[in-house]
């Protein structure tokens, strides 16, 4: 009897040319991941996950499912799998699901955070992991103009070129900054992202941060609605896919927000505008 089993995946993607499969001996997270669960289900798999990440960007809990006929309990779809995945890709938690959900078009909102490390010198440790910054960061100044992004509105300023999205309308519910020691984190939850979304708000908050922009930039950016009167679009090495939300009834696991170097930072909300 076939049924649906979900996961929680964390993977450091600096090895790796985004999440989804590609031609034969380009690396992608999904590759080595349906391998690993093809060895432990004696079949083969085919996994959907909730958001596709690219090419040196990591997740601390990507949700993906995949239909099974094997008979296996979750501490086979975690640390069975986890032993023939390659070190930076980790299966977290693991939970037979209803036959009606679907790992991407079940979600009601999906969660990011952006972490740039601020110092003089370019870090050697988790230097594939942070977005480094040479300058101090204003961080009051980056929530102030990170603000005007809560809410629905056309984000064309803040997607990539080559962004493949119907419509370039999104809905912004949470976007936090905080600092914490050297490290700032963006923390943005929306309905769903457009391609290098994330990148590039944190292009342009990075911006104000040091001090060349002013915080009404942030605005002027977004009314534009041309990606060529934005920012830069900031690296990969920062941004972490941390979080998905489901419908309560699906029972999906949840894991503490990562990624977990990171120390506890308190959950804030926000009325989101109309």
């Amino acid at each position: 009897m076939t049924k649906k089993v979900v996961l929680v995946v964390e993977y450091d993607g600096s090895e790796y040319k985004g999440w989804q499969a590609q031609k034969l001996g380009i690396p992608s997270v999904q590759e080595s991941l349906e391998k690993a669960l093809a060895v432990v289900a004696n079949h083969p798999v085919r996994v959907v996950c909730a958001g596709r990440t690219d090419s040196g960007v990591h997740a601390s809990a990507q949700v993906v499912h995949f239909e099974t006929d094997a008979e296996r309990n979750e501490r086979a779809w975690t640390l069975g799998v986890n032993t023939y995945l390659p070190s930076d890709i980790r299966v977290v938690a693991a939970r037979d699901v209803a036959d009606d959900f679907h790992a991407r078009f079940s979600a009601l909102s999906r969660r990011y955070r952006y972490v740039i490390y601020q110092s003089s010198i370019c870090p050697a440790i988790l230097s594939n992991g942070v977005t480094w910054s040479y300058r101090a960061l204003d961080a009051q100044a980056m929530k102030e103009a990170a603000s005007v992004f809560l809410g629905t509105h056309d984000f064309s300023s803040f997607r990539a070129i080559g962004c493949q999205a119907n419509t370039p309308i999104r809905t912004i519910l949470n976007f936090d900054v905080q600092q914490v020691g050297q490290y700032i984190i963006l923390d943005v939850r929306a309905n769903a992202f457009l391609h290098h979304m994330i990148r590039n708000f944190a292009g342009v908050l990075m911006s104000i941060g040091a001090g060349e922009k002013p915080i009404a930039w942030a605005k002027k950016t977004l009314d534009a609605k041309d990606r060529t009167k934005g920012g830069i679009t900031a690296p990969p090495t920062g941004l972490y896919f941390v979080g998905v939300e489901y419908p309560e009834h699906f029972n999906v696991p949840f894991c503490k927000l990562g990624p977990h170097f990171l120390p506890y930072i308190e959950e804030l909300s926000y009325d989101v505008p109309s």
